[in-house]
């Protein structure tokens, strides 16, 4: 059974960094994409990034575009969204999730979800 947990969450201040890490375990297929999500407070689950299980893809959504970069480390079974200049509006539990091929977008897509780790951005 395919395992997902989310770390890395944490206060930070506006314009501040943070990495939130996504462990996963019990894949047992080759194709694949992690995308992570966020729902912040009163809103909808967002995409906001995405990558296939070779790092060779990787999409992001407008409002994080040039702010977050996405990465995969195959050996340890972990993809890191690494966040920067992050604003308060970027305040959300982020969620990492798992589909058979391609990334996308539609949280439906997605068979198995991490818990969440909560990011909050002070202004």
């Amino acid at each position: 059974e395919v395992q997902l947990v989310d770390s890395g969450g944490g206060l930070v201040q506006a314009g501040g960094s943070l990495r939130v890490s996504c462990a996963a375990s019990g894949f047992t297929f080759d194709i694949f994409a992690i995308g992570w999500f966020r729902r912040a407070p009163g809103k909808e689950r967002e995409g906001v990034s995405c990558i296939n299980d070779s790092g060779m893809s990787t999409t992001y959504a407008d409002s994080v575009k040039g702010r977050f970069t996405i990465s995969i480390d195959n050996a340890k079974n972990t993809v890191y969204l690494q966040v920067t200049s992050l604003k308060p509006e970027d305040t959300a539990v982020y969620y990492c999730a798992h589909r058979r091929g391609s990334c996308s977008y539609h949280s439906i897509d997605y068979d198995y979800w991490g818990q969440g780790t909560q990011v909050t951005v002070s202004s």
